[in-house]
């Protein structure tokens, strides 16, 4: 996805390239047929899935690993951030790209930057508030689609919704408009928010009037509107509870990182059930950006957050801080739907490439 006068880069392919094909975020998913990318693992029982090792890879990327200091003290300490940290730049460009919305080889279906080229979850779409994005949206499939997205502002023409007119037939294209703004005073003295957060699109239109058939074949994708000066990730994770899989995968993907990485998660959910997305060995701030403004700030430190159909929140962590490399889980923590699959792991490299306790991952 491209600015118009700066030639920018905005959408991130699940292989965690931008539609340029250069490096970027990367969202942990099901790849398009051929591309290599987020394999699935054969299914496996509990106790073969606890024992598992780096086998069943997901979609990853990296921008560079955050440079390492000289070792810690102990194996159990992560590497400082020798660097300062990336911050977003200010926002008001126009930005164009093109989505498709695909059937896959295996029978879901999914958005794609590039015909061919859908992946569940859908690519990552980054803003800065005050940018405007059009996105001409080909419908392949045989049924009619649409892309809704939650968090921005849009006209009704927009929307995508069959009851607003606004999906696309099979084999039709449409331009969807979407804006955003930054915080800022009404004319009436009251505060209007701005559009920073961490938001999603899904289709409203296949199965049913509401989309639902088509959020649970893969018709979905994360959206980040950013703040100038929001601190910016090596790595962005899309992980997503629909009904009892995650990413439409049981159990979930395999999400990569090096000690010291600043890691970025998106996590939405969909489907019938409420969920508890849960991470091991790190804590983020229950607020906007996920991360503690200062010694001051009052929002609390978690490390599991409730999340209904619908909702969608995104933090920061620094990999393996004060905890080093491992093979750390992440899970819905309604205990039953992790037995039945909601879970996988978030593995933390020593600079080496190997985990603690793990084999290293052959070539």
């Amino acid at each position: 996805m491209k600015d118009d006068a700066t030639d920018e880069t905005v959408g991130t392919t699940a292989d965690g390239t931008t539609a340029d094909g250069t490096p970027g975020p990367a969202t942990a998913g099901r790849d398009a047929p051929g591309t290599g990318h987020g394999r699935r693992a054969a299914p496996l029982g509990r106790r073969a899935f606890a024992g598992r090792l780096l086998a069943a890879g997901a979609a990853t990327a990296s921008l560079g690993p955050v440079a390492a200091a000289t070792a810690a003290a102990s194996p159990a300490s992560a590497a400082p951030v020798t660097r300062p940290a990336r911050t977003a730049a200010a926002g008001g460009t126009v930005r164009h790209l093109t989505m498709y919305a695909e059937k896959l080889s295996d029978g879901q279906l999914g958005y794609g930057l590039e015909a061919g080229k859908a992946t569940v979850p859908g690519p990552l779409i980054e803003l800065t508030e005050g940018d405007t994005l059009h996105i001409e949206f080909h419908n392949t499939l045989d049924v009619a689609a649409s892309l809704h997205v939650h968090g921005m502002d849009y006209e009704i023409t927009s929307d995508g919704t069959a009851m607003t007119g606004s999906d696309v037939e099979p084999g039709g294209t449409r331009t969807y408009t979407w804006r955003t703004h930054a915080p800022g005073r009404r004319a009436d003295g009251t505060w209007r928010a701005g559009s920073a957060g961490y938001w999603h699109y899904h289709d409203h239109v296949v199965g049913t009037e509401h989309g639902s058939g088509g959020i649970k074949a893969g018709l979905y994708g994360p959206v980040i509107v950013r703040r100038e000066g929001d601190v910016l990730p090596d790595k962005t994770y899309t992980v997503v509870f629909n009904d009892m899989t995650i990413n439409n995968l049981s159990p979930g993907p395999d999400l990569e990182a090096t000690v010291g990485d600043r890691i970025e998660f998106v996590q939405i959910t969909h489907g019938e059930y409420f969920h508890t997305f849960h991470l091991h060995g790190h804590r983020w701030a229950d607020n906007r950006t996920g991360m503690l403004t200062g010694p001051d700030d009052p929002s609390p430190v978690v490390d599991d957050k409730t999340v209904g159909p619908g909702d969608s929140f995104g933090f920061q962590v620094i990999a393996g801080e004060g905890v080093g490399a491992g093979a750390w889980m992440y899970h819905c923590h309604v205990q039953s739907h992790a037995d039945m699959g909601m879970v996988g792991h978030f593995l933390v490299k020593k600079a080496d490439g190997t985990i603690p306790g793990q084999q290293a991952k052959k070539g």
